[in-house]
């Protein structure tokens, strides 16, 4: 292939947008167009759904969705590679995710926005009385121990924390790795013992509202949920009852289940802490995603296959 467009389903920086100028011909595009312009690869990113409906009116030329980020499950895999469309991307993400995830664990547990909130506001008592909840010594439970989901209960462990995890199956070479993390054969065991609980694993259509009414009465009164993998694997109209009667000690949430929307009820909890899907938001990995979403288009215009092959 010589000379390949690029189709970019939004705005990038410009530095990302002269990387990318390097194969080719760049253009920006908007898939939810009538008519989608030529090219030969797409440039996508999680905010921009690429279902069968937009596959399909895809130019037959496309070979290659390079995916910014490391979840899928915003492409229709099995209709790209029906079309014999192959699908890459970012997987290197992992230690910055872990880090966010341990960061919005710590200030859920502790109240620390709503304790900096009342101080910017000049209540520096009721900033003070925000008592949170102990982190060291607690149990936490992992569901989904990938890369990340072990990068968290490496970090979790110089914490003093007990780590238990749920999984589609057990990862005995993790447990040794992490000196110790226990499985659990079910995900009831998890919720039931644990203080914490951190979201991990993929979003497909057996993780989707994994936590739920029926998974967050199961939870420990007090406990505290976290997740930092994607918005739809918590009922969020479920969560914001649990919330409400006050079964949970508190939420942190980096993701949302209808991204970018925030439901407006959970900005009224001093438990629950908000970020706008930041887990990769470091200029270094943000860097290390423009150098891999670049490696596999050059490895797909020179081999014919991406680097990070997805589907």
């Amino acid at each position: 292939m010589s000379k390949p467009i690029l189709l970019v389903t939004r705005p990038l920086p410009q530095a990302m947008l002269d990387a990318l100028g390097q194969f080719g011909e760049v253009q920006v595009i908007d898939l939810n167009a009538t008519a989608i312009p030529n090219g030969d690869i797409v440039v996508s990113t999680p905010l921009d759904p690429i279902r069968s409906e937009t596959l399909a009116r895809l130019p037959a030329s496309v070979g290659l969705i390079a995916n910014i980020g490391i979840g899928l499950d915003h492409i229709d895999l099995r209709a790209a590679r029906e079309r014999g469309i192959a699908v890459s991307n970012t997987p290197v993400v992992t230690e910055d995710t872990a880090d966010l995830t341990l960061a919005l664990l710590m200030a859920t547990c502790r109240k620390l926005s709503a304790s900096e909130r009342y101080l910017r506001a000049d209540n520096w008592a009721a900033g003070m009385g925000q008592l949170g909840i102990r982190v060291h010594s607690k149990t936490l439970g992992i569901i989904g121990l990938g890369a990340i989901g072990q990068a968290v209960a490496r970090r979790a462990k110089g914490f003093g924390m007990t780590v238990i995890y749920s999984n589609r199956s057990r990862n005995v070479a993790a447990e040794e790795a992490l000196g110790g993390a226990r499985y659990c054969e079910t995900l009831d065991e998890l919720l039931a013992e644990a203080d914490i609980v951190s979201l991990n694993c993929d979003l497909n259509p057996q993780t989707h509202h994994i936590i739920n009414a029926d998974t967050l009465a199961k939870m420990k009164p007090g406990a505290v949920l976290i997740n930092s993998g994607r918005g739809p694997l918590v009922d969020e109209a479920a969560l914001i009852e649990a919330l409400k009667h006050g079964h949970l000690g508190g939420a942190g949430l980096d993701v949302y289940e209808f991204e970018p929307n925030v439901s407006p009820e959970l900005m009224t909890f001093d438990n629950v802490t908000l970020l706008p899907h930041i887990g990769s938001a470091t200029q270094e990995c943000r860097a290390d995603m423009a150098k891999r979403v670049c490696m596999n288009i050059g490895h797909f215009i020179q081999q014919g296959a991406p680097l990070d092959s997805c589907n």
